[in-house]
């Protein structure tokens, strides 16, 4: 923690924030993406793209979970992902979905859960969707299948938004899933096809 703390105290010092730059952040956002990935500290979406600040709208929880609209009244990713297209005028979301997911292995393994309530209650909004892939033994602990199904049901509860779905219809959004792995950095990328692939850059 003293590491954190001393960076965040001289962190003035190792930024130009006389910068025309950075004078502009205080105007405004006008962020490219609303990017929506899992809370796991491996997972940093700023490093992955080399996004600027201002740049990105980031939503992060445990599992890169959409509830499905109206499903559980007020909620923070309603919330911010309301936001990203109405106010901000968002024109591409990503759900970033990845390897050696905790929330993944928790459902793929069907880990007792009991004393946790609330990532249990959480956990239970992409285990129905899931359940197919759910209680058999795995091979790769990346869990790249489970993983990536994730993704692919989290975009589809995207457009139960109908600020989603009005967006889309009107060409306005884009919607993008993409896998990463913690171990290589390498980043798939779902095709029209439904199969996630690496593009070149």
């Amino acid at each position: 923690m003293k590491a954190l703390l001393d960076h965040a105290r001289s962190f003035k010092r190792q930024v130009d924030f006389e910068s025309g730059e950075y004078r502009k952040l205080a105007e405004g956002q006008y962020p490219e993406a609303l990017f929506i990935t899992c809370s796991d500290s491996r997972v940093i979406p700023a490093l992955i793209t080399g996004a600027r600040p201002g740049e990105i709208f980031e939503l992060r929880n445990a599992g890169n979970i959409v509830p499905p609209h109206g499903q559980h009244g007020a909620s923070g990713e309603a919330a911010t992902i309301e936001y990203a297209l109405e106010v901000l005028g968002v024109q591409n979301v990503v759900v970033c979905g990845h390897s050696h997911c905790g929330a993944m292995g928790a459902l793929k393994s069907g880990d007792d859960l009991s004393m946790l309530p609330g990532v249990d209650a959480w956990l239970e909004l992409a285990r129905p969707d899931l359940a197919p892939m759910l209680g058999t033994a795995c091979d790769d602990p990346s869990l790249p299948d489970v993983a990536q199904c994730n993704i692919v049901n989290q975009l589809s509860a995207l457009r139960s938004y109908p600020v989603v779905r009005q967006r889309l219809e009107t060409g306005l959004l884009r919607l993008h899933g993409w896998y990463y792995e913690v171990d290589t950095g390498q980043v798939y990328e779902l095709d029209d096809d439904g199969c996630f692939r690496v593009h070149a850059g």
